[in-house]
């Protein structure tokens, strides 16, 4: 790396102190369980709002801090409460805006956690909790960096800025672009910062630069008007059960890849990765095999993927000898960038139609989906963020596909065309974000912390 100014490594230095802070800060985030979804106490999210907005005002940064929220579909129903807080640039400089979420997953099955899920636990380097990696790391990631950035330059900072924690991104984002009309003047920005990404590992920083879309629908197969006695009526009669993993299973080839015509394959160059690696991070035992073809990253970055990620069924606690009348099954397809998510959808829905075994009845409801994103590279922003990522982590960053989704990202492309969005994040491949134990590599952090408030400070110097 090239020597630095003082004013950078007083920006570093300053990063470096702000760390126990923020970490102390972020594990009182953690303890408010900010779940989103229905059937959950909106008074947390509420709480974990306004402790967002003290923590913003706590900064010095702001002319304002508020706490927002916006209509859903331009009906009655308001979305989660989001924190918005702006500050104008003065002499020529851009404004960055940076984006994160308070709202967490839910815990799932209590029993599988090693720790209590919404007490912050720290053991082996580690930060245990939900939400202490997605995305709890990322709102103190922009406050600490702030924090840094003002400590050295107190008042004197020209930078623009608007701070965007939303507060419903795990439950699907639903008001979110209804937030972005209503608020496009307060958000409009030259840079987008959106911290809800990954790194290549915990050493080693990522700019995330593809992204797959996402297609989600519920699908209900019917076979019987009603349940029938399986002694009496099996063998002549299909039961929605047989009917549906019969259909289910056409999805996928014999090697576990997609087969469904019409879904798009992304041509584009992964780095190595090896299948010790891919069972490390994913914990595929030995006797597994991994399913598809081609390079692993090409198949999670570039290639679509298929998912039943639910089942409305007899359990086994009630299972009986009963044909099933009806069965219906959550399926969630991650689609390959540059494909539209909804041409997506209906190839997928239109190969299941034509399959249809023993003339079953298909519905499908619940319909979902976000268009994937491609980076262009070739921006200003984009090399000032390998610069300050280089400078935080000490090794240089790799551009990174994500096999996830962010289908808002789609939404800040078309409200603010001219913004440069750069997709970063805190969580490393263990993070286990939505799983049970999920985690925060502390090390990752005090280097993501870093690297942003050195990246506030190079655009802080930067004349449009």
């Amino acid at each position: 790396m090239t020597s630095q100014s003082p004013r950078h490594e007083a920006v570093h230095a300053a990063a470096a102190d702000a760390v126990p802070a923020a970490l102390a800060d972020l594990g009182a985030l953690v303890r408010i369980p900010s779940i989103a979804f229905p059937g959950f106490d909106r008074a947390q999210v509420q709480r974990s709002a306004e402790a967002v907005k003290a923590l913003a005002e706590g900064t010095g940064m702001f002319d304002r801090v508020e706490i927002r929220d916006a209509a859903i579909d331009g009906g009655p129903e308001r979305g989660m409460p989001a924190v918005l807080a702006t500050r104008a640039a003065r002499n020529g400089r851009p404004t960055i805006l940076l984006y994160a979420h308070h709202d967490v997953q839910p815990v799932g099955d209590e029993s599988l956690w090693e720790s209590t899920p919404f007490e912050p636990t720290v053991r082996g380097g580690r930060l245990y909790g939900r939400g202490a990696a997605d995305d709890k790391a990322g709102v103190m990631v922009h406050i600490g960096a702030l924090r840094a950035l003002r400590a050295v330059l107190g008042d004197d900072i020209d930078l623009g800025v608007a701070l965007f924690i939303e507060g419903e991104e795990e439950a699907g984002s639903r008001s979110f672009s209804q937030f972005l009309s209503d608020n496009a003047d307060a958000l409009r920005a030259d840079v987008i910062v959106v911290a809800d990404s990954g790194n290549w590992d915990a050493k080693t920083p990522a700019v995330t630069v593809s992204l797959r879309g996402n297609a989600r629908f519920t699908l209900t197969v019917r076979t019987l008007e009603h349940a029938s006695h399986s002694g009496m009526f099996g063998g002549a009669v299909p039961d929605a059960m047989m009917a549906t993993v019969k259909l289910l299973a056409t999805l996928w080839d014999d090697d576990g890849a997609v087969a469904v015509e019409g879904l798009a394959t992304r041509d584009a160059a992964t780095p190595d990765y090896s299948e010790e690696t891919l069972r490390d991070e994913a914990g595929l035992p030995e006797q597994v095999t991994p399913i598809g073809r081609d390079s692993i990253l090409s198949r999670i970055w570039n290639k679509p993927s298929i998912t039943v990620t639910g089942i409305d069924a007899p359990s086994v606690v009630n299972a009986s000898n009963t044909l099933t009348p009806e069965v219906k099954v959550v399926v969630s397809a991650r689609v390959a960038p540059g494909q539209n998510a909804r041409d997506a959808y209906e190839a997928i829905a239109a190969h299941l139609r034509a399959r249809a075994p023993f003339g079953a009845e298909l519905s499908f409801t619940d319909v979902d989906f976000g268009d994937g994103f491609l980076v262009d590279t070739s921006g200003w922003a984009v090399q000032d963020a390998r610069v300050a990522m280089e400078a935080g982590y000490g090794v240089a960053p790799v551009d990174l596909g994500v096999g996830g989704s962010i289908p808002f990202v789609a939404d800040l492309v078309r409200e603010f065309p001219e913004a440069q969005i750069l997709v970063t994040g805190v969580e490393d491949p263990h993070a286990r974000a939505h799983s049970p134990n999920e985690s925060l590599h502390l090390d990752t952090f005090r280097n993501a912390l870093a690297a942003e408030a050195l990246l506030l400070e190079r655009l802080d110097a930067r004349a449009l």
